[in-house]
């Protein structure tokens, strides 16, 4: 029964996330026909995709720990309820750029709700040693999410239109609100906090920041790709259907990755951050590289390679900051996820903003750049955390470093002398 329970909450995590993901990827695979349509440019597509992510980012910090006190089942109603709403807005009432900018800034506090739901799901109700795979799996809906919008082009959109994605969006969220609704109240949990309990132990604040400032700039860079490779290989050569399909092709591979690397993080010590920057790096050259050569086929290579190896690392980074949030894995994995959802307001718009001004190349440049900077950050924050842990060490051993049959390093108890 425990593993059926936590497969549950894998996969209802991952759901969830795709559920609330998706939004941007649909209108990034869809923008050629949704800007015929409503009569807007590059510019404000980004802006469009960044009002998704900024009003999610502002949700986030807010609520933070929100979700992990509501419980799952009030987390469900309230984001598949958001979702619902958002959904309807775009299908139904947006006939221009405003109205579309309104209805994502509804989905994009739907989105919040999701990933904070499926984040306080899963650092808290999984077993420590299955937490690895479950953020990657849990980060797998992303590209998940991208494949979806990639596959709807030659198949719903073409067929129906693309507003009937956004439909099926909605109607879905409505069945998860009520899924909610209909859940048994959960009873009172036998491991509650008590007065006489000591306080609880935070992560460091600084290495914290400087992961959520990492994650920012490589989401920055990460929903650029998502949001504009169709539209950048449209513009190259390719067909409509067939940018939607490489979309759908990178994503998948993206899938496969995040649950592979995830998998391998529980079966070791920590180490995981060194493998973060490196992913980074991987993406950071992919990136520049569409922009130095725009050929068909270097943005099928270099399309495909940038998902399947720069853009695989969010469930990882998401699983080590948990890991590393002692007392307050919800919280600490919090700061990244809002650091994530800033990126994705900040990258698709400024970017967007280049690609209008000077162009797609020099866009894929900027973009590889902010790769860059995230690497340096998150070598920066290891080093951080790994200070913290010498000189603050947790109750408990601690073991990090990486390491297959046992850590590199542990702990030391903390009265002990140093």
């Amino acid at each position: 029964m425990a593993r059926r329970d936590t497969a549950r909450t894998m996969l209802g995590a991952s759901g969830l996330t795709v559920l609330g993901s998706i939004s941007p990827f649909l209108l990034g695979a869809q923008a050629v026909l949704m800007q015929r349509d409503l009569g807007f440019g590059p510019a404000r597509l980004g802006v469009a995709v960044s009002v998704f992510f900024g009003v999610a980012a502002l949700a986030t910090i807010l609520g933070v720990g929100a979700f992990t006190r509501l419980g799952r089942r009030v987390g469900l109603v309230v984001a598949g309820g958001l979702v619902a709403i958002g959904g309807l807005l775009v299908a139904t009432v947006v006939q221009g750029w405003w109205a579309l900018a309104l209805a994502m800034a509804v989905l994009g506090l739907a989105n919040a709700a999701c990933q904070g739901t499926a984040n306080a799901a899963v650092a808290t109700a999984l077993p420590q040693r299955r937490r690895g795979l479950g953020f990657g799996i849990k980060q797998s809906a992303v590209p998940v999410a991208i494949m979806f919008g990639g596959l709807a082009v030659p198949t719903t959109t073409v067929l129906l239109g693309w507003r009937s994605t956004f439909v099926i969006i909605a109607v879905v969220g409505l069945v998860v609100a009520l899924v909610g609704a209909t859940r048994p109240a959960p009873r009172a949990s036998a491991t509650a906090r008590q007065d006489n309990d000591p306080p609880p132990d935070r992560a460091p604040r600084g290495p914290l920041l400087l992961c959520g400032a990492a994650v920012t700039f490589a989401s920055a860079a990460a929903n650029f790709l998502g949001a504009y490779l169709a539209s950048w290989a449209h513009d190259v050569g390719l067909t409509v259907e067939q940018a939607g399909l490489l979309l759908a092709v990178g994503s998948a591979s993206s899938v496969l990755v995040r649950i592979a690397i995830g998998h391998r993080a529980d079966r070791r010590y920590g180490g995981n951050l060194p493998v973060v920057a490196g992913m980074t790096l991987a993406g950071a050259v992919c990136l520049a590289l569409l922009g130095a050569v725009p050929q068909i086929w270097a943005v099928l290579i270099f399309g495909f390679l940038a998902f399947a190896v720069g853009w695989s690392w969010p469930g990882l980074l998401l699983y080590a900051v948990a890991r590393l949030g002692r007392d307050a894995p919800t919280q600490a994995s919090s700061v990244v996820q809002a650091g994530a959802f800033l990126g994705g307001a900040l990258g698709p718009a400024l970017l967007g903003l280049v690609v209008s001004l000077l162009g797609f190349a020099v866009a894929w440049y900027v973009a590889s750049a902010s790769f860059v900077l995230s690497a340096v950050l998150v070598v920066a924050a290891r080093r951080g955390f790994r200070h913290d842990l010498q000189t603050r060490p947790p109750a408990q051993p601690f073991g990090y470093g990486g390491g297959q049959e046992q850590p590199r390093y542990t702990t030391r108890p903390p009265d002990a002398p140093m």
